[in-house]
């Protein structure tokens, strides 16, 4: 696992995921574009039953089908005020210990690091709890709301582009607060939450709802800030983003929560997070 580690960071990481991008958004020949869909598909057994567009054949591009949007009945909404926010593995969850948060046996990272040095804003969560859910490249990737609030600051903090998959969160120290990330600061009813989108290596970019791709930047952390008048609120549920291809999401809530999943198990979009 070591090595896989060391060859990814010796890997033009940006430049094959900015590649992979511009391959998954190329709209023909139609036959390749279906095989190439095809062949995902069978590698990791997706089923497209749950998505508007049930045919291979009928989406426009690779990466329309890989952030296909689901029937408006496939994920019903939880009786609950948290909601899951994503497809994947909740791979880790728990309290934020003394501003730390678990990234996997024996390895942990600090609030303020995944929020790009901000320690005021990480200051919020010095109590609070976290979620961290991995999305496999067989997942639904978009990323929906764990709960009502408004949107107040986006951090985009760049950074490596590692894996984050079980065997990668195990090796790299500071994998979450290394990685190219996108911080959401939302401000809610139960105090602020802040909603983390993790790239990783072949991830060919960040979309959000309320400002479309986010634009990479090699060495600047770019902040957006939005006033009362143009900050948009968000239901819990409601769609916020998507992901080209798999990555990792974390849920910083400022209050303590009872998580409803255990760490490591299999979760869907919109399934009772907390009580």
């Amino acid at each position: 696992m070591k090595f896989f580690a060391i060859l990814q960071s010796l890997l033009p990481q940006h430049h094959l995921s900015r590649a992979a991008g511009w391959l998954g958004h190329l709209q023909g020949p139609n036959w390749l574009k279906t095989t190439l869909i095809k062949a995902f598909m069978n590698s990791y057994g997706i089923s497209l039953k749950d998505a508007e567009i049930e045919k291979p054949e009928d989406y426009a591009h690779f990466n329309a089908f890989f952030t296909r949007a689901l029937k408006t009945d496939a994920r019903p909404l939880a009786n609950s005020r948290f909601v899951m926010p994503a497809d994947g593995e909740l791979s880790q969850r728990g309290a934020i210990a003394e501003g730390a948060m678990i990234q996997a046996k024996g390895r942990h990272y600090t609030a303020t690091a995944l929020l790009g040095g901000d320690a005021v804003a990480a200051q919020a969560f010095q109590d609070g709890s976290f979620a961290t859910i991995y999305l496999s490249p067989r997942d639904y990737h978009r990323i929906h709301m764990p709960t009502t609030g408004t949107l107040r600051r986006t951090c985009y903090v760049p950074g490596d582009l590692f894996a984050v998959n079980k065997s990668t969160a195990q090796t790299v120290d500071q994998l979450f607060a290394r990685n190219e990330r996108l911080v959401c600061h939302f401000d809610t009813a139960d105090g602020p939450l802040a909603v983390v989108l993790v790239g990783a290596i072949i991830v060919a970019g960040i979309e959000t709802v309320w400002g479309g791709v986010e634009a990479p930047s090699p060495d600047a952390i770019r902040e957006t800030l939005w006033s009362d008048d143009h900050a948009p609120t968000f239901a819990a549920g409601d769609e916020i983003g998507r992901f080209f291809l798999g990555s990792t999401v974390i849920v910083m809530a400022s209050s303590a929560l009872n998580w409803a999943a255990e760490a490591g198990a299999a979760v869907r979009v919109k399934a009772e997070l907390a009580g």
